[in-house]
């Protein structure tokens, strides 16, 4: 089993959000665009601009909360350009 830390990004919100998820995340996109309550239901236009890959899901999560600290969109921005993708808006 893969697990991953993710960030998705909606146009409409202009927003990032941040997850790890041990199950597919494509699975994990589509519950994400569906219309449920929380901060990604119901818009339906998130899409996955940055993953990084971990063998445990304690590494994924750990990640997740490192780069949630950061509280900082151009170093999220930065970290999905070093991986050789232009942030969305560019």
């Amino acid at each position: 089993m893969e697990f991953c830390f993710y960030i998705l990004y909606s146009p409409a919100l202009n927003k990032f959000y941040l997850g790890h998820t041990g199950t597919s995340l494509h699975e994990r996109l589509k519950k994400h665009n569906s219309n449920h309550k929380g901060f990604t239901g119901g818009l339906g236009d998130w899409t996955v601009v940055y993953k990084e890959t971990y063998a445990t899901k304690a590494e994924a999560y750990a990640r997740e909360r490192e780069v949630k600290k950061w509280k900082s969109k151009k170093r999220i921005e930065k970290l999905i350009s070093s991986a050789g993708s232009e942030p969305p808006g560019f």
